[in-house]
């Protein structure tokens, strides 16, 4: 018996051991082809990268701030929680964001892609400087809710951020200042500019737009590309676009940062690449689907308070096939290359 025994605990050591999870090993993430960019045809951007010069250690520190929840309070929450890459860095299927102790923010995370050329940041314009836009989600009570201080001295602490800001600005000392410029340099190289119809403008590869995505440009370039222009897709204003207040938020838009009557329940007008992927829609996230979006435009309230004019006459005059046909040309606006580009993936 006890020479039995013996066998089993030894074929007992053997099968605990043979059945053991292997590590998981991550692979590096690709940072080549770190250059500023600006398309043909395109606008020059506001941010430029003449004092923050390009690095991969930079990039490298900045991709690592984006994902980590070390820079919230309770180190739960970090800004790819709220930003996915498969969405174009919108918060998919969330009309609002999750927060620290699960609390609600009120209103929708944007989409993040082509950042140098906002020369304002967030639903109301806010915050005018790339390098400080981390600051509102980072320091706000419903989102992140840290105080700079508290963060930089947890960054300190970590061997990790120690070697990485070493590498990124020759110093191991942790500031704010090389904080953000890390994480302005990895947001601002997140750009997207190659979707059909991109490719389409510039006659590459032969693509063409179908019957229904070229009948559903043009009816775009009469009815809406007066606020989403070409080629960003917004003109970046601050417009009322007809939808009834949310009397639960009663979020004035623009005013809340202005305190002007004129500017009560306007917001800056989104960007339309990748509208495919950054459902819901609008700044409290109120319509589910394209469908839905165009629906109101073609039966806009007048005499709202602020109203766009250009929406004053009843909205747009769309059709149930003019719609369809300019969801079908929305959806050329969708950049899978940007969707898939590993560089801008979470290295964790």
């Amino acid at each position: 018996m006890k020479k039995i025994a013996v066998i089993f605990f030894y074929f007992g050591v053997f099968v605990f051991t043979s059945c053991k999870v292997d590590p998981k090993i991550i692979e590096p993430l690709p940072t080549d082809n770190l250059v500023e960019v600006i398309p043909e045809g395109w606008p020059n951007p506001v941010y430029s990268f003449s004092v923050n010069t390009i690095s991969e250690d930079k990039f490298v520190l900045g991709r690592a701030l984006f994902y980590d929840p070390i820079l919230s309070v309770d180190s739960t929450v970090s800004c790819g929680s709220c930003h996915q890459q498969f969405s174009a860095f919108a918060h998919a299927d969330h009309n609002f964001s999750h927060g620290i102790y699960d609390r609600l923010g009120t209103r929708n995370a944007p989409g993040l892609f082509n950042l140098n050329w906002l020369p304002l940041f967030m639903h109301d314009g806010g915050i005018n400087h790339i390098e400080v836009q981390p600051l509102g989600p980072i320091t706000n009570t419903l989102e992140m809710g840290a105080d700079i201080n508290p963060v930089i001295a947890k960054l300190q602490a970590s061997s990790k951020y120690k070697n990485l800001f070493k590498k990124a600005f020759g110093t191991d000392v942790v500031n704010s200042q090389n904080m953000l410029r890390a994480m302005a340099q990895f947001m601002g190289l997140i750009y997207s500019y190659n979707s059909k119809y991109d490719l389409f403008k510039r006659h590459e590869n032969n693509v063409q737009l179908s019957d229904a995505e070229l009948r559903g440009y043009n009816l775009f370039l009469t009815n809406c590309n007066s606020c989403h222009k070409e080629p960003l897709f917004s003109d970046f204003a601050f417009r009322n676009n007809g939808i009834s207040v949310n009397i639960y938020l009663k979020d004035t838009g623009r005013a809340h940062i202005t305190g002007l009557p004129q500017d009560r329940y306007k917001f800056k007008t989104p960007s339309l690449r990748n509208i495919a992927k950054t459902a819901p829609y609008m700044h409290d996230g109120r319509f589910n689907t394209l469908q839905e979006c165009l629906d109101h435009y073609a039966n806009v309230k007048p005499n709202l308070i602020n109203l766009d004019p250009l929406l004053q006459n009843n909205g747009l005059p769309l059709s149930a096939q003019d719609k369809q046909d300019i969801i079908a040309f929305l959806y050329t606006l969708t950049d899978y290359k940007f969707l898939a580009d590993r560089r801008f993936a979470d290295p964790n």
